[in-house]
This record gives C-alpha cells, structure tokens and sequence, in this order.
C-alpha cells in the first residue's frame, strides 16, 4: 500500500496510468465488455464498480482539455434505453475533480470497439450496470515547480 493512492488501484493499474501518455486513452470496461477482443492490454479490477475506480483514478490522472469529448461512453443500440443514473453517477466523480469537463460523449457501439483498438488499455471492471463502459482520455499533468 501506498500512502495517497487507493488500495482499489492494483500496481499493474498504477503502472499503465503512468506510462499513459497525453492523449492516450484507457476503457473501464464493463464486465460484460469484450475487452480481450479488441486489445491486447487488459488489466483486471472484477468486484468493482466504475464509479468507485474513477474515484481512485482521477486524483492521479488529468483529464485532456485540448479535446471537446475527453470522456466518452457507448450509446445504446436502436432499441435499448439508456439508465441515466449511470452516467448521472460518473459524472458526479467526475465534477468532484474536474467539474470544467465537457458534458460525456456518446458513441455508437462499434465505433466504441473500434476506438477501444487504438486505447492505451481496458480495465476490466465488476460493473453490471447497461452500458457502463467510460472511455477517460489522459491529459498534460502539471508538473509543480521545485524550490
């Protein structure tokens, strides 16, 4: 364990959110999400919930503010509804953080695989919930000056 890092965020996790670089992009994936399918970097996180992960993530993580969609979830296919509580929950992390964050984007469902192909990662998560997948995409971390 790690002083100021949540235990929900595995060394092979911490790993990857370092190595990300500006632009790069990582899914939390749903549990039902075929992650193995479309890249080859897929970490574990069964049992939890996106919105706990992103409670963890985005004290260590900037969010991308040269782009207009930096978050980015899966639309739903003709006939589905969407829960809205879903991204409601997501967001309200989201605006703890980084409340100047565009509204989250939607996108179709096999435009959403082919972009998880280009992801730096997906973290497989224990979310159950519809559509429950978040694509965060990474920006500049600020670097404090030393005195």
């Amino acid at each position: 364990m790690l002083v100021g890092i949540s235990p929900l965020i595995s060394p092979d996790l911490l790993a990857v959110l370092h190595r990300m670089g500006h632009g790069d992009e990582i899914v939390l994936a749903d549990a039902h999400f075929p992650g193995e399918t479309f890249n080859p970097r897929v970490l574990r996180a069964d049992g939890l919930r996106v919105t706990d992960l992103l409670e963890a993530i985005l004290p260590l993580f900037v969010l991308d503010t040269y782009v207009e969609k930096p978050l980015i979830m899966m639309q739903a296919v003709p006939g589905d509804t969407l829960e809205p509580k879903v991204e409601a929950s997501y967001r309200k992390v989201v605006d703890r953080y980084y409340p100047e964050t565009p509204a989250i984007a939607r996108l179709e469902r096999f435009a959403f695989y082919e972009r998880t192909k280009s992801a730096f990662a997906v973290l497989m998560t224990g979310e159950t919930a519809k559509y429950g997948n978040l694509i965060l995409k990474k920006g500049v971390t600020p670097i404090k000056e030393s005195k």
